[in-house]
């Protein structure tokens, strides 16, 4: 049930591995496993989804994809994951993640006055990027880890219940057969 919803949304791995722009990345891209919906390419792709989200560069899709290609989990489910971080969110993670941090390294979390600026970076940046970094990777790794895992508990779920409706589909079956219904 799952694998047909995302089915539904994902574009056929073929219209994919034949578009004349990912021909030009070479073979490693169309790599079918890349584009495979199954229990391993899917938690690794919302684990990686997940610490990409948290890493504090532009362009996290890009490396989020790329780290998909390496480790071949699924492309096309580790690039949205990302926008868990976007301009909307990124401002409360971010600061999480200062926090957090500031705690381990046992430092008490200062005010800042955050700017949009070019200088701000160079100069409140510097203050603060410590804590922020490790908060970045810790937040970063066990949102990973919490996804990987849950996709994977979430998946077995399903299966069972598939398996569960299949068993009671026989036995009805097996039922109206042999005429005990």
């Amino acid at each position: 049930m799952a694998k047909k919803i995302l089915k539904k949304f994902l574009p056929h791995p073929d219209v994919i591995t034949k578009n004349r722009w990912i021909k030009l990345l070479g073979p490693r891209l169309q790599d079918p496993y890349l584009w495979h919906i199954n229990r391993r390419s899917c938690s690794l792709a919302a684990a990686l989804g997940m610490f990409c989200a948290f890493i504090p560069v532009p362009f996290q899709m890009v490396i989020a994809a790329a780290a998909a290609i390496w480790i071949r989990a699924n492309v096309l489910l580790a690039v949205p994951v990302v926008w868990i971080s976007n301009p909307v969110t990124m401002g409360p993670m971010y600061y999480f993640c200062y926090l957090v941090g500031a705690e381990m390294l046992g430092l008490e979390p200062g005010g800042f006055d955050f700017e949009l600026s070019f200088e701000w970076l160079l100069n409140g940046l510097i203050a603060i990027w410590q804590p922020f970094l490790l908060g970045c990777f810790v937040v970063g790794t066990v949102s990973a880890l919490a996804s990987f895992l849950l996709v994977r508990i979430l998946w077995h779920l399903h299966i069972l219940r598939h398996i569960k409706i299949r068993a009671r589909r026989l036995h009805n079956r097996r039922r109206r057969v042999h005429g005990k219904l």
